[in-house]
């Protein structure tokens, strides 16, 4: 689990393969499509493809000449998942930190 994380995060952390994500959300796309609106070399743009790929946030299928390239729920479910758990103890830490200064406050000194 901890390693499917890492490589999720990991290949999020790059805005064009976050920009990848964006576009994929509307729908499957071919890798031309996915290209077009970024300023890159076509082999440096599938390095980009090929991260997600070995994230699982993303997977490919070549028909004839064009490859399609479909987005995979599971792992943005997981790191949303963690992402969650994450948000509910920070919560929870900074709601007794509240409390605690509110209490300070209101101690006579």
């Amino acid at each position: 689990m901890a390693n499917q994380l890492d490589s999720v995060f990991s290949a999020m952390a790059d805005p064009t393969r976050r920009a990848v994500i964006e576009t994929l959300l509307k729908g499957p796309a071919s890798v031309s499509d996915l290209h077009a609106p970024h300023a890159m070399a076509m082999p440096s743009f599938l390095k980009h493809i090929r991260k997600l790929e070995d994230a699982g946030l993303v997977t490919s299928q070549k028909t004839g000449r064009t490859r399609m390239i479909h987005i995979e729920a599971a792992p943005m479910r997981a790191a949303e998942d963690w992402l969650s758990r994450q948000r509910k103890l920070w919560e929870g830490r900074l709601d007794r930190l509240q409390t605690l200064a509110e209490a300070l406050e209101r101690k006579p000194q």
